[in-house]
């Protein structure tokens, strides 16, 4: 399974130019497991979780669509204002070889008034080869240019040319689909299995048709169905997913997925005390959100890359404790893959977190946001050293972040 390593976004709304993680092959630590944000409202962490969703529905919808989904508004929005120069993403990726990370390169501009995909390119070292530059496997320029098969990067002057008949459409879409371009197919996939979650509880409390279903969508509101589909192709990964959420709430004894009369998915929640069962429009929002972070957390064949808006939210200050300790145990969890990338603004969700693992975001005079490692902050990690919780140093305003508690 592939592993993001870190990544540059260049004029992409406040995002001027802002790294995280490794950005070149020779400079920068890559992203752990566990990566938290966090900052002040406006100061860029959602924006960081966009600009992934950015990259995946410009390969799964085509660069204009991806500009005019509502909640982006079309390019002129998008790209940062007072500066120059296109909307850019560097990605870096390993693939089995941490040696030979692939770094991949995605440029958009206005092209007739049109957003268009003006440069994508895909750099990677030959094979054992351990030190030096990265040489391009792909190298597209508004669609043309060349493009090698195969596992190594072989001489420039022998890569075949290729054209693109649609412009709107990312190479890695299109080569992505062919056998011969194998670390293409690596890349198109591992975006394509990225996963956003913008959990909504009244989502969760809608009464979806029955049927199993294998991923949760953004929203949780196919809840019951992901259940079904854990309950019916794996059952012990079920039972350990209520297990979970039983541990978390206290009183909830289990929960069942069930059938209406009209065919939709029930989900009923049995609770100690009460005869009856209450159904999934009943619940909390806090009930709902423990079950579905459960589902993602105990998923047999996880996303390799899941981001998380402000986990924290409709919680209990105890629950958020809770999953932050349960996020960790899915990040530490041998031989686990996945990357949590969730921004907060709890510092109770800090406080179980590490240096290296969380991310300080700060807003310039020019309105530009900026981002630095809580491990780069000499204050910050000596004090850490010391055993002071880091979500309480950064209420204390030792983070700097500009805004007073």
């Amino acid at each position: 399974m592939a592993r993001l390593l870190g990544i540059r976004i260049k004029n992409y709304r406040a995002l001027a130019d802002v790294s995280l993680g490794q950005v070149e092959y020779s400079r920068g630590t890559p992203l752990p497991s566990l990566t938290c944000l966090i900052g002040p409202n406006g100061s860029g962490k959602s924006t960081v979780l966009d600009a992934f969703g950015f990259v995946a529905d410009c390969l799964l919808d085509g660069v204009e669509a991806a500009c005019d989904k509502p909640w982006r508004g079309g390019f002129s929005r998008l790209h940062t204002q007072g500066t120059e120069g296109p909307i850019s993403f560097e990605i870096f990726f390993e693939d089995d070889d941490p040696a030979r990370p692939i770094v991949y390169g995605l440029v958009i501009d206005l092209e007739d008034g049109i957003p268009k995909p003006i440069e994508e390119t895909c750099r990677q070292r030959r094979e054992n080869q351990t030190r030096g530059k990265p040489r391009y496997f792909l190298n597209l320029i508004k669609g043309k240019g060349s493009v090698w098969a195969g596992q190594d990067v072989g001489e420039p002057k022998k890569r075949p040319n290729v054209k693109l008949a649609d412009r709107d459409k990312l190479g890695i879409a299109t080569l992505g689909n062919l056998s011969e371009h194998p670390r293409i197919i690596a890349l198109r996939t591992y975006i394509e299995q990225w996963y956003l979650s913008y959990f909504v509880p009244d989502a969760a409390r809608d009464l979806p048709p029955s049927g199993a279903q294998r991923y949760l969508d953004r929203k949780g509101s196919n809840i019951g169905n992901v259940l079904q589909y854990y309950k019916r192709q794996y059952p012990s990964e079920f039972a350990a997913l209520l297990k979970r959420l039983a541990d978390a709430i206290p009183g909830l004894k289990k929960i069942t997925p069930a059938e209406s009369q009209d065919k939709r998915l029930l989900l009923k929640f049995d609770e100690r005390g009460y005869a009856d069962p209450f159904f999934q429009h009943s619940m909390s929002d806090g009930t709902l959100k423990m079950l579905a972070y459960a589902i993602l957390l105990e998923d047999p064949q996880p996303r390799p890359f899941i981001g998380i808006e402000e986990p924290e939210n409709g919680l209990y200050v105890r629950l958020v404790e809770h999953l932050a300790s349960q996020f960790l145990e899915c990040a530490e969890r041998k031989g686990q893959k996945t990357q949590l990338l969730v921004t907060t603004h709890s510092p109770y969700f800090v406080d179980t977190l590490k240096p290296d693992q969380v991310w300080i975001f700060r807003k310039g005079s020019d309105g530009h946001a900026a981002a630095q490692r809580a491990a780069d902050d000499e204050t910050i990690l000596a004090l850490s050293e010391q055993g002071i919780p880091l979500g309480s140093l950064w209420y204390s305003n030792h983070f700097d972040d500009g805004v007073s508690p």
